[in-house]
């Protein structure tokens, strides 16, 4: 299960009755020139610190920040840094770096992470090097529209190649400007085969807003029944002492290849293949306020697809087409390709993706 509670200690841990994943840190900081990376670096310690991270750890994570940085401000015109870590089902703590900037872009990425290639009369390790650095690496980028970079880092070693078919998922959530703390929370949990997503964007803004949202993700991952109407049901009950909050779950069933899909509220989801993209239909009202009966809605599933999941704080007529080949990456750098660019900016945002791998 993942919640998303940004710079606190986790509130749950993984439970043994299903694989399961905890988010506990994130943090987003700008760069637009070089005296700001080595905050970025600190920032980047004391998170993988607050993680559990160790020393080794540590000092890696800090070392990919600054050459990220370094090359966020040589080539891409200053951009954003997200930090935030993950503890998956087995108690592993994951660290991703991810760097986001609308540059000129990367015209020959496979060329870009050779060592000495460089456009700025550097050494030209920077790419090369982070790749190296990293337990996982991926990039997006597009000429004239900018580069998306991510940087995963494991506490222990990754699992070898089983060859099932499971969900990647990764997220980004950031705060409306002005506000310490994200009113959205998401929370993910699988079991026999069957995963189940969650966002939910509580009213307004702030803490209060926020800890509706966080209500919403708990009752979501201690609810025994799996049904969404059951699951909606608890949720809304739960959260009549709270202002309330915009919930979806979505079920995706990969044996069956279906998605089940059912929510209350302007949480947007959809399904982008090869088929094109299939939007799944939200409710009208408020879990807490006020909610009509469930209704679920089920929708094909493909091995290619990806899931899409996001509060109201991302604008709804973006389009994967596009992104050529954006599909093809993490979903974390996904999300963050869709933050980027389709954020309304005055509201907390929550962008969750999912894509199936053999794992």
């Amino acid at each position: 299960m993942a919640d998303h509670s940004g710079l606190t200690a986790p509130d749950s841990v993984p439970s043994a009755e299903s694989n399961s994943f905890t988010l506990s840190h994130s943090l987003w900081l700008p760069i637009s020139d070089s005296s700001q990376v080595s905050g970025a670096r600190r920032a980047a310690a004391d998170l993988s610190r607050l993680a559990g991270f160790s020393d080794t750890h540590t000092d890696k994570a800090g070392l990919i920040v600054t050459e990220l940085g370094t090359n966020l401000v040589k080539h891409g015109g200053g951009g954003e840094l997200y930090l935030h870590s993950v503890r998956d089902a087995v108690g592993a703590d994951v660290l991703e770096i991810m760097t986001l900037d609308r540059g000129t872009g990367i015209a020959n990425t496979v060329q870009s992470l050779s060592d000495g290639y460089s456009t700025a009369g550097s050494a030209g390790t920077g790419l090369g090097a982070i790749r190296r650095l990293s337990d996982a690496f991926d990039l997006y980028s597009q000429p004239g529209r900018g580069t998306v970079v991510l940087s995963r880092l494991f506490s222990t070693p990754w699992p070898s190649v089983s060859r099932l078919k499971t969900l990647e998922i990764g997220a980004v959530t950031r705060p409306k400007k002005g506000e310490e703390v994200c009113g959205d929370h998401w929370s993910a949990t699988t079991q026999r085969g069957q995963w189940q997503l969650l966002v939910a964007d509580g009213l307004g803004h702030g803490p209060l807003a926020s800890e509706a949202a966080m209500q919403a993700a708990r009752l979501f991952r201690t609810t025994r029944s799996r049904a969404l109407p059951d699951l909606l049901a608890a949720i809304h009950g739960a959260l009549r002492s709270t202002r309330g909050a915009a919930v979806a779950i979505a079920d995706v069933d990969l044996g069956k290849q279906l998605v089940r899909f059912a929510g209350v509220g302007n949480i947007a989801g959809a399904v982008v293949s090869a088929a094109g993209t299939k939007h799944m239909v939200s409710l009208n009202g408020t879990a807490g306020v006020e909610m009509r009966k469930v209704t679920e809605f089920s929708y094909p599933w493909a091995d290619n697809a990806v899931l899409v999941l996001h509060s109201d704080g991302l604008v709804s007529h973006w389009n994967m087409d596009q992104y050529p080949g954006l599909c093809q990456r993490h979903p974390t750098i996904i999300a963050g390709v869709l933050c980027r660019d389709h954020e309304r900016g005055r509201d907390d945002v929550t962008v969750v993706v999912a894509k199936q791998v053999e794992s």
